[in-house]
């Protein structure tokens, strides 16, 4: 018996888990974000809150500017998705990380059979179906109450909405790295949002900021993202510096998250 224990104990620990386990995972992760009421709600309800603000003053009338489409089509919508992505990558996902960090479930994964690392995966995962659903929700309070029009150039926008989520999770990911403790997170979280939307036409036409800042401003993610997104809509593309703008970010962001990130 003794040598059958000695056998068993012997055993490598598997370190690659099945299907079954990554269901139960990402299954888990979105329990816990499911009863985080203010992480659920805020996201969803801010951003279609400043669209319906926009849309009961808005006249309807086009805009030569964006194609002859309302501004509240070409500009008030792309922002409001825009919104949703930034707030669910940069202030949300890295509050739950550095809380998982602090409370030391990183460190306990560590000598399981799952790795830290599917935590970061399957938050990520439901922290992404979570913005598909605001997004969604969003475009149907648009048309079911606005008849705002889908994008002119379709391809265009999935692309924008694409580079959007990676570029805001790689800056969420590097403050889950470079935060100490979760206020820290959610004050990093909060002012970075608040500043790149400020800089990015957030609060209103990033025209009157100053030049230079406004230019600065059209290079940030946020930014970058809406002129983007805007474009498609109007039935442009992006143009090259806004996916430049936005891969950049991703790849430098994510490069330094990789680099700093703590386990515990």
């Amino acid at each position: 018996m003794s040598e059958v224990s000695a056998a068993v104990s012997a055993r490598p620990v598997p370190r690659r888990l099945g299907r079954h386990a990554w269901a139960q995972m990402v299954l888990t992760e979105a329990r816990l974000t499911w009863r985080d009421t203010a992480g659920l709600v805020v996201p969803f309800g801010l951003p279609v809150l400043i669209m319906l603000m926009n849309g009961l003053g808005s006249d309807r009338e086009g805009v030569p500017q964006f194609g002859g489409l309302p501004a509240l089509d070409a500009y008030v919508v792309p922002m409001v998705l825009v919104l949703v992505v930034a707030m669910l990558g940069i202030v949300n996902m890295p509050s739950f990380l550095a809380a998982y960090r602090t409370y030391g479930v990183l460190r306990r994964l560590a000598v399981t059979p799952a790795r830290p690392w599917m935590v970061l995966a399957a938050q990520v995962v439901v922290s992404l179906a979570q913005a598909l659903v605001g997004i969604v929700f969003a475009l149907v309070v648009a048309r079911l109450m606005f008849g705002v029009v889908p994008p002119r150039n379709p391809a265009g926008a999935l692309g924008a909405l694409a580079l959007t989520a990676a570029a805001m999770y790689a800056i969420g990911l590097l403050i889950s790295a470079l935060a100490p403790s979760v206020n820290a997170a959610v004050a990093i979280g909060l002012t970075s949002f608040f500043a790149v939307m400020a800089l990015g036409g957030g609060f209103g036409p990033r025209q009157n900021l100053p030049g230079w800042l406004a230019e600065i401003g059209g290079h940030l993610p946020f930014g970058a993202a809406l002129d983007a997104l805007s474009a498609s809509w109007s039935g442009g593309t992006p143009s090259a510096g806004q996916v430049v703008a936005l891969a950049g970010v991703t790849v430098v962001a994510g490069a330094a998250a990789s680099r700093f990130f703590r386990w515990q």
